[in-house]
């Protein structure tokens, strides 16, 4: 049964103790697909996320003829052990310019911007589309870039859908931005060593940018197969097993979620954890916990703070001891939607007192009630003020099921009993509660 339309979260009364398991992250999954298939070694990913967004890139894999076995994560129901056959650079199937290969890819801007990259390494003709928000995505700075290499892209207004010429490893260097988005040096950079490309990676932050070099050290780990690679057990030579960490943006509503109980006296013995986080920051959100205790600062940057949990500490600031601004959100503004605007509006239904200027976001302390939110089909806002309805009486989410995107069973794990999650009472638009398999997003 999928979920309801609209759901409501019931705030939590008592105190809980969680020690919270999390799917594995959309970001490393999606880039240690790519990175396994350019390879040459057959690889196990384990712990790798199963949604939305890395379906379809499993499943474009597929289509360009990589060799890919799946299989159930008996630990983690949202995750998927993947086998990757490496292809040693070779992209095996492609299409005619009459009948091009067709690749669908949603709404991930992953996949959109890792595999038009991809099969410029191809011999053949490949048409690239997405859904209608995705074709309204940037994808500009990387065609530009991949034009300069010398490779051929039919698209108007530089966006999917696109037409993409594979004309396989061709020597030559480049310049991307990373002002729209880090995907763009990201895609270049892990088909870059097959394709003999020289890239450089200009705009604010460039050397620092938190995803680029999350895929710098991706690159390296694959290239050498040292740590954190492992052996497969039982597999035959030259078989590799590489984990995916848990996806520290996904924890930040669980982390979020203990930083609201610990605010009111009858939840503020509350202890929240998760399992298995990370002691290295391969991912910006691995930094959130750190960013939000014991309280917000009085400012944070979405260029090199926090990634997307930004905006879980944005619907946390009216809970804050002082106003809070948050800087440098112009990358929120292309992503599933426009969630500066979207953050603004839904927490000032919520009664916030929320200013926006420019790319910068200040909001105020102050009580917040419960509204009807609008999620402009974006996980993120749903799980962003399923969090706060935790503590703030009669939110409810509209389209709950967007949040198949990267965290299918979220809702599941608000409800689940404590250890496990927060014991929370989740209701259909009828007021009955919903239970288990009723609240997994599909």
């Amino acid at each position: 049964m999928p979920l309801p339309d609209v759901i409501e979260i019931v705030p939590l009364t008592e105190a809980v103790s969680a020690n919270v398991r999390i799917p594995g992250s959309k970001s490393i999954t999606n880039r240690a697909l790519i990175l396994a298939a350019l390879g040459s070694k057959n690889i196990t990913l384990t712990g790798a996320l199963w949604s939305e967004d890395t379906q379809v890139m499993i499943d474009c894999l597929g289509r360009l003829g990589f060799e890919l076995k799946v299989a159930p994560d008996v630990e983690e129901r949202s995750n998927r052990t993947i086998r990757v056959r490496g292809m040693d650079g070779h992209i095996p199937k492609a299409g005619s310019q009459s009948e091009p290969l067709e690749l669908f890819v949603g709404n991930a801007g992953t996949a959109a911007r890792f595999l038009s990259a991809l099969v410029c390494l191809g011999g053949g003709f490949y048409r690239l589309r997405g859904v209608e928000r995705m074709h309204q995505r940037p994808q500009g700075a990387l065609f530009r870039a991949l034009r300069e290499l010398g490779y051929h892209i039919d698209s108007f207004n530089d966006r999917l859908p696109a037409l993409i010429e594979g004309e396989g490893p061709k020597h030559g260097k480049c310049r991307v931005s990373l002002t729209e988005s880090s995907q763009f040096a990201s895609a270049l950079l892990m088909a870059g060593k097959v394709g003999g490309w020289e890239i450089e990676v200009t705009g604010e932050n460039a050397e620092e940018s938190p995803y680029v070099a999350m895929t710098s050290t991706l690159i390296r780990q694959f290239e050498r197969a040292g740590d954190p690679f492992v052996e497969s057990t039982g597999a035959s030579s030259g078989e590799l097993s590489f984990p995916i960490e848990p996806d520290s943006s996904s924890a930040s509503y669980f982390w979020a979620a203990g930083w609201l109980l610990k605010r009111d006296a009858k939840t503020a013995s509350s202890r929240v954890s998760v399992q298995q986080w990370p002691q290295e920051f391969l991912q910006v959100d691995t930094w959130f916990p750190k960013r939000i205790e014991p309280d917000l600062p009085a400012q944070l940057s979405r260029q090199n703070e926090l990634g997307d949990s930004i905006m879980t500490a944005i619907v946390l600031a009216p809970f804050a001891n002082k106003p809070v601004r948050f800087t440098d959100l112009g990358r929120l503004r292309v992503q599933e939607c426009e969630r500066v605007a979207a953050l603004r509006t839904e927490l000032g239904k919520c009664g916030a007192r929320v200013h926006e200027i420019d790319d910068t976001l200040e909001i105020f302390p102050g009580p917040l009630h419960g509204a009807e939110i609008e999620t402009y089909n974006d996980h993120r806002m749903a799980m962003c003020f399923a969090t706060l309805g935790l503590k703030v009486s009669e939110i409810k989410i509209k389209n709950p099921a967007c949040v198949k995107k990267t965290f299918p069973d979220f809702f599941e794990k608000l409800a689940a009993p404590p250890p496990h999650g927060f014991g929370a009472i989740i209701r259909g638009a009828n007021g009955r509660q919903l239970r288990g398999e009723e609240l997994l997003a599909e």
